[in-house]
């Protein structure tokens, strides 16, 4: 009996030091500047006449963030003249220990319409509570500034394109662009830990 006690508080102890945190749904978020693959600095406030401003997660390291490559792509040429502007940012999934932080691969996508910033030391990934690359996260621009609106998983089968039934972040676009909430604002990503280092 005195070894399951053990066990309960070793386990909530655990649980604590793994939760989420970052901006939650309806925050104001800070505005940042990270470097993109030719090392110009690129802010958040650059984007105030944009509406809605995609961030993406991502790692060239991860396979997950491979197999969203395309749709990604899809999505950004889409939704790029309705009002929304996508940003990736490549953050270290730490595979290794010691490992350093992933640099862009200057054939891709750095090829691509949308500008791609390097998360120097993890920085940008622990504001925002990214815990998997890819994730995503909506930022809805007011007056005053960009709020979290959505944020998680881009849609519901990272495997096969062919059998997405559910697609969260263009559903998610869809409703912000129409001047509504978004119904599920919060979708679990599915992908590779980002580990803290």
């Amino acid at each position: 009996m005195r070894s399951f006690f053990t066990f309960l508080i070793a386990f909530f102890f655990t649980t604590g030091a793994f939760a989420q945190s970052g901006y939650r749904l309806g925050a104001k978020v800070d505005n940042f500047t990270l470097k993109d693959a030719q090392h110009q600095a690129v802010e958040l406030s650059s984007f105030k006449d944009t509406p809605l401003v995609v961030v993406v997660f991502t790692s060239v390291s991860c396979p997950y963030s491979k197999l969203y490559e395309n749709r990604l792509q899809s999505l950004s040429k889409a939704y790029s003249g309705k009002g929304a502007k996508f940003v990736y940012v490549n953050t270290n999934i730490g595979l290794e220990e010691g490992s350093q932080t992933d640099k862009a691969q200057p054939d891709r996508p750095s090829t691509q319409n949308f500008p791609y910033l390097i998360d120097e030391g993890q920085q940008l990934s622990k504001q925002f509570g990214a815990t998997k690359a890819p994730e995503v996260f909506v930022l809805q621009n007011s007056n005053d500034g960009f709020y979290l609106r959505y944020k998680g998983a881009i849609d519901d089968n990272p495997q096969a394109e062919n059998y997405v039934k559910e697609r969260y972040l263009a559903g998610a676009l869809d409703a912000l662009l129409a001047g509504r909430s978004v119904a599920n604002s919060e979708r679990r990503a599915t992908g590779c830990l980002i580990k803290r280092f």
